[in-house]
């Protein structure tokens, strides 16, 4: 799979602030199915700033590995700032990183509703003990969704890093 030059160019610029900063970082991902990490991972020399990632795609996923509350899911659902609250202190707590993202979205072209149209994607941004959530509507296919979610993620984390 070859990566959009706009989304390697971000992650190597993150890469690069990751480095010079001594910062980890993991990521959360469900309706981008590891799209974040595969970008950050294929920066050469990666390994120094990532150890693990994580794919959550079904609840009991979000569950098992990063301590999302089925209270949590029933009442707010997956995509939700709730869930992806959650989910990103659940991924740093995990992989004891300094910095995470996590997403959780509706790419399509189904499973929209009138509350949460396809195309709706909740951010969590973890960065030193604090936690900040997100919400955008992109546009576009399934592929267009996922690809804009992760544009959008490495270039908050970038934003939020630069202060």
């Amino acid at each position: 799979m070859e990566l959009h030059t706009e989304i390697a160019s971000l992650a190597a610029q993150l890469g690069a602030i990751l480095t010079n900063n001594e910062l980890t970082i993991t990521t959360a991902e469900s309706c981008t199915g590891g799209g974040i990490s595969y970008a950050l991972t294929d920066t050469p020399g990666s390994s120094a700033y990532i150890e693990r990632c994580f794919v959550t795609y079904s609840n009991e996923a979000k569950s098992q590995l990063l301590g999302v509350t089925p209270n949590t899911l029933a009442e707010f659902g997956a995509v939700s700032q709730q869930t992806v609250q959650e989910m990103v202190q659940g991924a740093a707590n995990a992989a004891r990183a300094d910095v995470a993202i996590a997403v959780s979205g509706i790419a399509g072209p189904g499973g929209g509703s009138l509350e949460k149209p396809v195309g709706t994607v909740w951010f969590g941004f973890y960065l030193q003990d604090k936690v900040l959530c997100e919400v955008c509507h992109f546009t576009g296919n399934r592929a267009e969704v996922r690809v804009q979610a992760i544009e959008f993620s490495i270039r908050k984390i970038i934003s939020l890093l630069n202060g």
